[in-house]
């Protein structure tokens, strides 16, 4: 199990740093990370809870990721 949780922390920090660097999100590289990484926890808690998700956590990690980061709403930063 907590291998599993630290590779969890580590897709989920990849995927918003790579988030920022390719212009999907303009939240700032940290703030892409910290959104990620919640995200990757909860659903990675969640799935442990109930058993549902797919049958790789890498997976999980990468698709929590990208929905934590188009859920958070980030309108109120204008249009710059």
């Amino acid at each position: 199990m907590f291998p599993s949780l630290i590779g969890t922390v580590v897709i989920a920090g990849i995927v918003g740093y790579l988030s920022e660097k390719s212009g999907f999100t303009r939240n700032g590289i940290l703030q892409s990370i910290v959104i990620c990484v919640g995200g990757a926890f909860v659903f990675y808690f969640v799935s442990l809870m109930f058993g549902f998700g797919f049958n790789r956590q890498g997976w999980n990690a990468i698709l929590a990721s990208i929905g934590a980061l188009i859920i958070v709403p980030t309108h109120w930063r204008g249009g710059r």
